[in-house]
């Protein structure tokens, strides 16, 4: 099971076709601190139809897109 499980199935719950979480929000919802795995892991949301669009480090947020 993926650390970000549930990251995964709230993004999936979403009805917009994009989405804009913080890295705080991430941690928060995920249950786990955001790391570097992030970027190895993040291949597991075109399971669930979502993919990352962009990784702001300035801002710290992450945008994510629908497929």
């Amino acid at each position: 099971m993926s650390k970000y499980l549930k990251l995964w199935e709230y993004i999936k719950e979403q009805s917009s076709d994009t989405l804009k979480l913080t890295y705080d929000e991430i941690e928060n919802i995920a249950g786990v601190p955001l790391d570097h795995s992030f970027l190895t892991y993040k291949k597991e949301l075109l399971e669930y139809g979502w993919q990352v669009k962009k990784i702001h480090m300035k801002e710290k947020c992450v945008e994510f897109i629908k497929n």
